[in-house]
Order: C-alpha cells, then structure tokens, then sequence
C-alpha cells in the first residue's frame, strides 16, 4: 500500500471513530432529556464499557512498546508499530477515556454525591492512571519522532502499571472498603 492509500485508509478510521462517538453522544444526550429516570442504567453501563476500552488500551500500548523498543528505527516494523500507536491512543485510549471520566463524575455526582472514602479514593487512582495515559500519550510521540529513549525492560514495568492501579479501582469500587 502507498503512502498515499494509508493516510486515506486512516482518515477514513478517524472519521467513521468520530461519526461513531458523535452518534454516542447524540443518543446519551437524547436519553438523558428524554428519559431521565432510564438514564442512570445506561451511564452506569456506558461507563463500564468506556473503563474496559481504556484500559485495553493502557494495557496493549505498553506491550507494544515494549516491541518498538526492540525495533530498528526507521524498519517496517518500527513504522508499523507508529501506525498502530497513533490509531490505537486516538481512536480508542484517548475517546474512552474521556467516557469514563464524563460519565463516572456523572455517576459519582448522581448517585454518590461525591460522598465516601472509597469514592474519593477511586477518584483519586483515577487521576494517577490520567497520569499515566498522559506519559503513555507523549510515549507515543517520542516513538513517532524516533526519540525513544526509554528500554524494553522499562516499558515492561510500566506495563503494569495500569494493572495495579486497576485492580485497586475494582476493589475500592465493589468492597467500598471505607
């Protein structure tokens, strides 16, 4: 594939990726005026759709790292693997991000009223794993840059990272330990 029917086929992604979370925001925003008291189901559900997305993301970028680390700057493979960074933080970390923090504020303002040790906690964890998405984000374009400086092993570690801070989230979520 040229150049040329690359940057189409990823303007293409991009723009089905934004049709396909304007329709979201589009039937959200609809369902919350319409039908108020049916709404809290579908936040609460949206939400946990939007977490798991994220940290799929958070949990495969790293890995990917770790392979691009291992690259040769400048191969098809390193190329490939910028390709598959760029696409996966825009059109999946980045959006499902943001739906966790919208609706998860929404849920916690709603249904919590910011009330509770465990939810301050969790809001608290969540801040930190914005942290790292936003070290993974610049990650990705000192990668694109060919400006990684970072090893494999390093990359490694970070990779759980997300896992330990999930894993604290769920608990403090589903114990409410406090």
């Amino acid at each position: 594939m040229t150049d040329t029917g690359n940057t189409n086929s990823t303007s293409q992604a991009m723009m089905r990726m934004v049709a396909g979370i304007a329709v979201l925001v589009v039937l959200t925003a609809l369902l919350f005026f319409l039908a108020p008291v049916s709404f809290y189901p579908w936040a609460k559900a949206i939400h946990i759709l939007a977490v798991i997305s994220w940290m799929a993301g958070m949990l495969y970028l790293p890995r990917l790292f770790v392979y691009h680390a291992e690259a040769e700057k400048g191969s098809v493979q390193s190329e490939t693997f910028k390709v598959m960074e760029r696409r996966l933080l825009r059109g999946i970390i980045n959006p499902a991000m943001i739906l966790t923090w919208v609706f998860g504020l929404w849920l916690a303002w709603k249904i919590f009223a910011f009330q509770g040790g465990w939810l301050h906690a969790k809001i608290g964890l969540v801040v930190i794993l914005s942290g790292v998405h936003g070290y993974l984000a610049a990650a990705v374009r000192k990668f694109a840059e060919d400006r990684n400086e970072r090893s494999a092993r390093h990359w490694r570690i970070v990779n759980e990272i997300p896992t330990l801070l999930m894993i604290a989230i769920v608990i403090l979520v589903v114990v409410k330990p406090f």
